[in-house]
């Protein structure tokens, strides 16, 4: 027998399993109808299989587990503060750190650092809690990702770049100096999980030199940016995750990280940056908000395991299963005919809900709609990425995004081979009846960030 190609297995085994709850369709109907057909209101016990999100989802390593119990928690100097400190510094390369209790914290005390009211702070593409905390600092957020990042079936290796031209547009109307920073994500969530290039992001790195902006990194996915660099750039095969990783960093000013992705934990994150003026304003508001400035929100145990959960995140093996899995899923999907965002991204398959449901007007919900039909058929939840994650305008009005997603957002580390087989083959049962599901409308709906409890009913 000729073996042309081998498979691939998970660079772990399991030590323990975590049961879960098997529902009928009837259960389901009904926590759907409580949650008011927001998968966030679910019930975990109710979920089979849980799809929501990968920010703090992940299966920590018997490492990390141990790592816990040496944990110093002590409130001021923490050893284990100073253990997360030299892991960043060793594999981010940033020289200041700020301990938050995750991701929007940090995205909350850079915000009230660097920007003024009236500023604008180009970024490709939003994310949900990053633009908040602009708006609310007194910012206006400003796309500049490349085009091809808002057509679902455009197969850019790279849609995560930034469109140069854009950014001197902006540059030429309001000037460089009212330019806050440069919002840079790696691995754009909001786009599919899309990676930017490393040329792309030096091309980036001398414009804002040129023009005295900073970069800000969105970092939470990093690791997996780096996967697609390595994967699909030109002179980076032979280099390492951890290399890329590195220079990627080092392309930047400052970051906020979400340590519950990439970094394998339930719990934490981080602001970095290379200016000791910005870190010592950090570090003054870390103890208003989160926390003294050796834990800013965190126990020490939590510090301990956010130091091994970088760096094995880094570690290339571990890489090439978390992207394979993703890929198995959007493969899978693909056969059945179920329109995704192309390329497959990284932490998940994003499902063009616009392509799926295109008897439904984007103010009837489809992702949101789309969401609620995977839970009934098979307990998957999943979320929305459409025009309820958008949200409203200063002004009142909607945002109308073109990408209309849900997301099918894999934790680390957690589900087999065979979840992701019933994962596909609910989706393919959700498109085969596509024509005959309605939409909803919003009956509820909170000030800020709506998707997290908004709720809906079905439309007649």
């Amino acid at each position: 027998m000729n073996i042309k190609t081998r498979s691939w297995a998970e660079p772990y085994k399991m030590k323990m399993v975590e049961l879960l709850k098997m529902t009928t369709k009837p259960q389901r109907i009904k926590a759907i109808k409580e949650a008011g057909f927001n998968t966030f209101l679910l019930k975990s016990e109710d979920v089979y299989i849980d799809l929501l999100t990968d920010s703090g989802t992940n299966s920590m390593s018997d490492r990390q587990w141990g790592a816990l119990m040496i944990g110093d928690e002590a409130y001021a100097g923490s050893k284990s503060y100073y253990k997360m400190e030299s892991a960043i510094q060793k594999n981010y390369g940033y020289k200041y750190i700020i301990p938050t209790h995750q991701g929007r914290a940090a995205e909350n005390i850079l915000s009230k650092i660097l920007i003024k009211k009236g500023d604008i702070v180009p970024g490709n593409m939003y994310f949900t809690t990053t633009r908040l905390h602009q708006e609310l600092a007194g910012g206006t957020f400003e796309d500049i990702i490349i085009d091809e990042a808002h057509d679902p079936s455009n197969e850019h290796p790279f849609k995560g770049n930034v469109d140069l031209a854009k950014l001197e547009k902006l540059v030429k109307k309001y000037g460089a100096k009212k330019i806050a920073y440069i919002s840079l994500a790696t691995n754009v969530n909001l786009a599919g999980g899309q990676p930017i290039s490393m040329a792309n992001l030096k091309e980036l790195r001398a414009y804002t030199k040129k023009h005295q902006i900073r970069i800000i990194h969105d970092m939470t996915r990093v690791a997996e940016n780096a996967y697609f660099i390595q994967q699909r750039e030109k002179d980076y095969e032979k280099k390492s995750i951890r290399e890329i990783v590195f220079e990627i960093c080092s392309l930047t000013d400052g970051a906020t990280m979400s340590a519950k992705k990439d970094a394998l934990v339930n719990i934490g994150g981080f602001m970095a940056t290379n200016e000791w003026d910005v870190f010592e304003e950090a570090r003054n508001l870390v103890v208003v908000y989160e926390g003294l400035h050796t834990y800013g929100g965190l126990a020490g145990r939590d510090m301990e395991a956010i130091a091994l959960g970088i760096a094995e995140s880094l570690d290339d093996n571990h890489q090439h299963a978390r992207v394979g899995q993703v890929e198995y899923l959007g493969k899978k999907m693909q056969d059945y005919g179920i329109p995704i965002v192309k390329p497959i991204g990284g932490h998940g398959i994003f499902v063009d809900a616009r392509a799926m449901l295109p008897h439904l007007t984007q103010d009837e919900f489809p992702a949101q709609t789309l969401a609620a039909e995977i839970f009934i058929d098979s307990g998957v939840r999943t979320m929305e990425r459409g025009i309820v994650s958008a949200g409203r305008k200063s002004n009142g009005k909607n945002y109308y995004p073109p990408l209309e997603l849900v997301r099918f957002t894999i934790p680390r580390r957690v589900y087999t081979q065979a979840h992701m087989d019933v994962i596909a083959e609910s989706a393919a049962a959700v498109y085969q009846r596509r024509k005959t599901i309605k939409g909803l409308k919003m009956i509820y709906e909170p000030k800020y960030l709506r998707f997290f409890q908004a709720k809906f009913e079905k439309l007649k």
